[in-house]
């Protein structure tokens, strides 16, 4: 689950501002467990437990089905994210560009794959063929286990602009059959042929239906991804304020093109082989598509 500075995610952050529910949610991480042995557990009444279980529900963190006569509650979610507001760079001038999800021009990839527009599928899932469908320009999703997809877009900055900063955003996950939040992929990423470095992806999340999913896509498929930005400096490379790699924009100026081409890959040899999922704009938890921003003087 990400949540954001704002008041949508306030039901999670009251959730947890109890040290009941915190303890709920530290028994349920071992055993499903109903109303009655959660009371027990806890020492409290089966009234107030429910109440307590009522607030977790609301914020989307524990789940309670009906199983015979009794209603067992589970945890729905195993990693909580906290996005604050992104930090602006005031210091330079911006140039920004966007890249639909289906506008790569050249891919590679191995089942399971497969891509998807806001209304259908397009083709048949897992065969690589129907990347090269037509109506690939329209798809707002796809994923692969293995291989890369590559973008193009043009790099706007005129011989008397100096690039200073590049960042990328993007919504991304592994890919498992379906879905597993457990999942650990290394997906890898290259600016104009050079590797700018490997993230590792957690998992392929469908503990939830995305904000955006579109009502006919599947809830036990790929709902939403994660929001992560990739910033390239001058003393290094970073992703969401972690050092990334010591690739620098220094690095990325001498290759002097008139486009920027973006590979994100899941290598052969990778460590963790997890797949990569791609969200757009009518897909997931962020209406938009591949951001480029250029920062330059």
């Amino acid at each position: 689950m990400q949540l954001h500075i704002n008041d949508e995610a306030l039901p999670v952050y009251e959730a947890l501002a109890s040290s009941v529910r915190i303890k709920i949610i530290q028994l349920l991480s071992k055993n499903k467990m109903n109303v009655k042995e959660l009371a027990a557990a806890l020492g409290l009444s089966s009234p107030i437990t429910t109440m307590h279980i009522s607030k977790l529900e609301k914020a989307n963190i524990i789940k309670t089905e009906k199983v015979g006569q009794q209603r067992i509650s589970s945890l729905r979610v195993d990693k909580i994210e906290i996005n604050f507001p992104e930090k602006i760079f005031n210091a330079f001038d911006t140039k920004e560009s966007t890249i639909p999800i289906g506008h790569y021009t050249k891919f590679s990839v191995e089942p399971t794959c497969g891509l998807a527009t806001a209304q259908n599928f397009i083709g048949k899932v897992d065969e690589p063929k129907y990347f090269m469908d037509s109506d690939r320009m329209n798809a707002q999703i796809l994923w692969f286990t293995k291989g890369f997809v590559e973008y193009q877009t043009p790099n706007f900055l005129t011989e008397s602009e100096t690039l200073e900063m590049m960042e990328i955003s993007l919504e991304i996950s592994s890919e498992f059959p379906f879905a597993n939040d457990n999942w650990p992929s290394d997906i890898s990423f290259y600016l104009n042929g050079l590797e700018v470095g490997t993230w590792t992806s957690p998992g392929d999340f469908a503990d939830i239906r995305g904000k955006f999913t579109p009502d006919w896509y599947p809830d036990n498929q790929n709902q939403y991804g994660l929001l992560k930005t990739i910033r390239i400096m001058h003393h290094g490379t970073y992703m969401d304020g972690e050092p990334m790699s010591e690739f620098t924009i220094d690095d990325l100026n001498k290759t002097n093109a008139d486009l920027w081409t973006l590979k994100i890959e899941v290598k052969d040899d990778a460590e963790n082989i997890g797949g990569c999922t791609l969200f757009g704009r009518q897909f997931g938890n962020y209406d938009q598509d591949i951001k480029i921003k250029s920062y330059y003087s």
